[in-house]
């Protein structure tokens, strides 16, 4: 299944204000190590950034995305001003013109724009994939930060409605295996028969990302 990893908002004005998020530093280092297992399967990386007045206004320092992140030329952005990254913005078209059948989700905040982010792919007809321990939040007065991600890690993988799988997996099980036709160049091979003999034409394609 070609899966496209979708990392929500892992910005500086959401990881940097003390306390972080949980987890916050280990976060990241297993999101970068998903991103690049995406990208030598020729899968899309997306990096989606909220915006918001304030501490999130576009293009401002708190804005970016957080500097531990190992962004590469070629990965898409996305920008969003609702906990859902597909509500008015070009995230569904952006994974339907790379083929994608489902998506790897991580970031911030778990209960929040994961959450709902997940949902939404699942509503969008997307296989989902949750990084169990590549998402992360802030302790709450009801639950901490290790609670809620256990609860969503738990609760999205029941949700069956949607006629989608939804998985929550350790990111280190992650695979990103690409199935034809991945971004690339392919040599493809036609067999017909002329009079009686098989000839074999070879052609190349190209399946831009």
């Amino acid at each position: 299944m070609n899966l496209a990893l979708l990392v929500i908002d892992v910005q500086r004005g959401l990881f940097e204000p003390q306390p972080p998020p949980a987890d916050a530093d280990a976060v990241v280092e297993r999101i970068n190590a998903l991103s690049a297992k995406a990208r030598e399967a020729g899968m899309p990386v997306v990096f989606v950034q909220h915006e918001r007045a304030g501490d999130l206004e576009a293009e401002s320092p708190g804005w970016a995305l957080h500097p531990g992140l190992q962004v590469a030329e070629g990965d898409y952005r996305v920008r969003k001003a609702t906990p859902d990254a597909f509500l008015r913005t070009g995230l569904d078209e952006v994974l339907s013109f790379c083929g994608v059948e489902g998506v790897v989700l991580c970031g911030y905040a778990t209960e929040f724009c994961v959450d709902t982010t997940a949902r939404s792919a699942a509503a969008h007809g997307y296989h989902v994939v949750l990084a169990a321990d590549a998402h992360t939040t802030h302790d709450k007065a009801h639950a901490d930060a290790a609670q809620i991600r256990a609860h969503h890690n738990a609760t999205l993988p029941a949700i069956r409605s949607f006629g989608v799988s939804i998985r929550a997996l350790p990111a280190g099980e992650i695979a990103f295996a690409a199935t034809f036709p991945a971004a690339g160049r392919h040599r493809l091979y036609l067999q017909f028969r002329i009079a009686g003999v098989v000839r074999t034409a070879p052609f190349v394609l190209d399946v831009a990302r």
